[in-house]
């Protein structure tokens, strides 16, 4: 692990990686879905995003209410306004994997308790590149009200807001 200087010439505040990766369906941005993001351009010089696919939504099996270029336009625009002038990248996912396995300068992968089991494959799969193993930050999962975990197939269902708030 490397020790980055804040931007600005501030000394570190805590791990700091040249270039990290995360991902996800990013379907109706909520509370989640912004912690994921602050946590990796907290650690992240540059953040690769890995946002699914229509297709590999369908594949999975997953239901979701916005397509990817909606997804896409939305989070671009979260990200612009909380992170300006901040370095980053959208990849689209055909698989679980993206640029976190295919790009040698990523050096981390930071990723919720849903998403951070998969770090054992991914570092299989560098090591057949010949990459070094990712390094894992995880975040806390963002809790409802209720004090359950918010996510996008509870805002579906008319659950929650993207806050977490009950609507029932």
């Amino acid at each position: 692990m490397k020790l980055r200087p804040e931007p600005g010439g501030r000394g570190p505040t805590g791990p700091r990686f040249a270039k990290v990766a995360t991902g996800g369906t990013f379907d109706h941005i909520h509370a989640g879905h912004r912690r994921l993001l602050e946590k990796s351009f907290q650690v992240g010089d540059e953040v690769i995003i890995g946002l699914t696919s229509d297709e590999f939504v369908a594949r999975v099996g997953k239901k979701i209410d916005q397509d990817y270029d909606t997804r896409e336009a939305e989070l671009r625009r979260y990200i612009e306004k909380s992170f300006p002038e901040r370095r980053y990248a959208v990849a689209k996912l055909y698989d679980y994997f993206g640029p976190g396995i295919v790009d040698g300068g990523v050096e981390a992968l930071v990723a919720s308790p849903e998403t951070a089991p998969r770090l054992e494959l991914a570092n299989r799969l560098r090591a057949e590149k010949g990459f070094a193993p990712l390094a894992l930050v995880t975040i806390e999962w963002a809790t409802a009200e209720d004090g359950r975990p918010i996510s996008s197939t509870r805002i579906r269902r008319g659950e929650l807001d993207e806050e977490g708030h009950l609507k029932r």
